[in-house]
């Protein structure tokens, strides 16, 4: 097997290990994106009264709302952006590449991943958020939200978003340059360390995350079944900017950036840490396996 496979195993490897860890924090913030009304005695006030709520009502497990499909998700994901992005540099070829370059490569890897995970994704967003937008409903697993879906808007609706989606593969361009920059200037002078990687990983996230949340949650509610109220329904990405604008004022396209920026950073933090203790791992294990040649450097 490749480099190629052996980084998006342990990306794979990393990304469930990360999610695992944080899924809370998604739950609350993804409520808090999609939550129109703050003035409701339903509403959520903040990331802890989110919290609150959510356990009073649904209890603990009501925090890991849909984790199965976001842990497949995450899998799935990473596998494929990782793999994507190792391709991309194999084929440019260079030891020490340029900015340009790295973002390139982050494109292309993240356009290929949104292509072939969108459709999880909005599953996962359905069911984190459909007690909020129905107390009453019944809770729902990944089948039977997603056969839900088709009977209802069809097949369609698995790509709800996408265009913000792809849009926002900015996100781990940006999140990939400033860490691939900030790593390969430490390199220089000492070797990386896990601490190194979790520091670098909250950095990068840090910075995509805090340029991009906007895009975030229109994104988040666009991947929501839509309503039937043309004022509730976003038709394109500017309509849902020029809605929440309207409706919610400039702060409802920071609706709970303060959990998501606690998650997105300790989600990157842990995944960095651990696809790089990984990848050695995975390829001692593939090489034992008979799977993958023996190497006469370390990846």
């Amino acid at each position: 097997m490749s480099d190629s496979t052996v980084h998006a195993i342990a990306g794979a490897g990393g990304g469930i290990i990360s999610m695992a860890m944080t899924y809370p924090l998604i739950t609350v913030s993804s409520r808090l994106q999609v939550q129109k009304d703050g003035k409701s005695k339903d509403a959520y006030k903040s990331g802890l009264d989110a919290v609150r709520k959510i356990i009073a009502k649904e209890g603990v497990r009501g925090l890991y709302s849909g984790l199965d499909s976001a842990l497949f998700g995450i899998s799935l994901t990473n596998y494929t952006y990782y793999y994507f992005y190792e391709f991309t540099k194999s084929i440019i070829n260079k030891v020490q590449m340029s900015t340009l370059e790295q973002m390139s490569a982050g494109a292309v890897a993240g356009a290929a991943t949104v292509m072939i995970t969108n459709p999880i994704w909005v599953v996962n967003t359905r069911i984190a958020t459909r007690n909020a937008a129905s107390p009453s409903a019944r809770p729902m697993g990944t089948v039977e939200t997603a056969m839900q879906m088709i009977r209802e808007s069809g097949f369609k609706s698995f790509w709800q978003g996408v265009t913000p989606a792809l849009i926002l593969v900015i996100n781990p361009i940006i999140q990939y340059t400033v860490f691939e920059k900030l790593k390969d200037r430490i390199a220089k002078t000492r070797a990386l360390s896990s601490v190194d990687f979790f520091i670098l990983g909250a950095i990068s996230k840090l910075a995509a995350t805090a340029i991009t949340y906007p895009y975030i949650v229109v994104k988040s509610r666009m991947q929501l079944k839509q309503s039937d109220d043309a004022k509730e329904r976003y038709s394109s990405i500017m309509d849902g900017f020029r809605k929440i604008i309207k409706h919610e004022g400039i702060a409802g396209l920071y609706k709970g950036i303060e959990s998501k920026l606690l998650q997105s950073i300790l989600t990157a933090s842990f995944l960095f840490m651990a696809q790089a203790s990984l990848v050695e791992y995975v390829a001692k294990l593939l090489t034992s396996l008979g799977l993958r040649a023996a190497q006469p450097k370390r990846i």
